[in-house]
């Protein structure tokens, strides 16, 4: 059972606050503090419209949203938890000032634990008192609904920095993936990117919209991921025989000019693709309309694949 009761999150953009979300599903007090004051209102806003997803993902009938304090300054906000979970933005500079008064302020046992999308951890906690203690604690958006948390230690982070985190995240309903060592954008984001970077020459080029290029994961290998991942589903791609036949029969693609993984400008006229493109698929919709229909199916999905995975992974 994990000890930390009481967590504070600095930053309550749309990370910091999935983040809040999950904790107050789990009974998890939390300390919530952001420099933009008018972000509060933002806050309570999207808690109270992805609460009956939440409600419906982890079977609760109730959250208690008292559990929630939002304070004006960083001093008060981490004094008295069991870890801080910083959601600053993505820049090496902001992070590493930020968590050098995190960890001038808070008690010497907390946990502090980066959101960071791919910065490494022994840079961001080079100032921090007691670095030990410091480690990335990567999810996916939407945080209160994506179970994967990317735990990746800095070269000072202790064994036991890292047993707690893994026990809390699993607490909290999460799935973490303990890194054996620093890696610049982690393992999801780097795949994550490599997909990005094919997508934005393949639409530069003009072989295809956005929306082609989303449809030709959703029905294709988007579905076949959800449950198998990569490896695996290549693995059945091979036959009786498996992965081996699969290596022998595909492994000399490697060599063919597929794919271009150095990005390609992001010029005037590629933004104005993408941007209406998606705005194209869209279809009118609202951020808030589509996240809703993202986060039920998200709920259904994971319901489904519950019941599949436990026969693969018995």
């Amino acid at each position: 059972m994990s000890r930390i009761k009481k967590v504070a999150v600095i930053g309550t953009g749309v990370i910091g606050t999935g983040w809040i979300i999950r904790l107050l599903a789990h009974n998890i007090k939390v300390s919530a503090y952001d420099k933009n004051l008018t972000q509060k209102d933002n806050l309570i806003l999207e808690i109270k419209r992805a609460l009956p997803f939440v409600k419906k993902l982890f079977n609760k009938k109730k959250i208690n949203i008292k559990n929630l304090r939002f304070f004006s300054s960083l001093e008060s906000a981490v004094k008295q938890v069991d870890l801080i979970q910083e959601c600053a933005p993505e820049n090496y500079k902001i992070k590493t000032q930020l968590i050098c008064q995190i960890s001038n302020n808070c008690k010497s046992t907390a946990l502090i634990s980066s959101s960071s999308s791919g910065l490494l951890p022994s840079r961001i906690f080079s100032k921090c008192k007691n670095n030990k203690r410091g480690i990335i604690g990567h999810p996916f958006n939407p945080v209160y609904l994506l179970p994967l948390v990317e735990i990746v230690p800095g070269k000072q982070t202790s064994l036991n920095s890292l047993n707690e985190a893994n026990k809390f995240y699993k607490s909290i309903s999460m799935n973490p993936i303990i890194l054996k060592k620093e890696l610049p954008g982690y393992l999801s984001d780097r795949l994550q990117e490599a997909l990005w970077r094919e997508a934005l020459h393949i639409i530069n080029e003009g072989y295809a919209s956005t929306k082609d290029l989303d449809r030709a994961i959703e029905d294709g290998p988007g579905l076949r991921y959800s449950l198998m991942g990569t490896f695996l589903t290549f693995h059945l791609a091979g036959g009786k025989a498996g992965m081996k036949h699969m290596l022998k029969q595909f492994g000399p693609t490697l060599k063919l000019p597929w794919t271009k993984l150095k990005a390609p400008k992001l010029s005037k006229k590629l933004k104005k693709r993408l941007i209406l493109g998606t705005k194209n698929q869209a279809k009118g919709k609202s951020i808030n309309q589509l996240s809703n229909i993202r986060d039920e199916y998200l709920v259904e999905l994971q319901n489904l694949r519950k019941k599949y995975e436990n026969k693969i992974r018995k």
